[in-house]
């Protein structure tokens, strides 16, 4: 194992060699996760009102 000062020498290097996003891109992409989120959201809630209404319709009780 290398002493402390390598170590940090090595991150530091590493480090250089990172591609860092644009503000833009950054923006763009948050931008779309939080659609996928949205999307998602309405969709399981959805499925969960599709299977709330056949599991009434099954047992034959509920709000239907």
């Amino acid at each position: 194992m290398a002493n402390p000062f390598e170590f940090i020498q090595d991150v530091r290097t590493e480090a250089r060699k990172v591609t860092w996003p644009t503000r833009r891109e950054t923006t763009i992409t948050t931008i779309m996760v939080l659609i996928m989120v949205v999307l998602a959201a309405v969709f399981f809630v959805a499925v969960d009102e599709l299977i709330h209404f056949v599991v009434s319709l099954v047992l034959g009780y509920g709000s239907v």
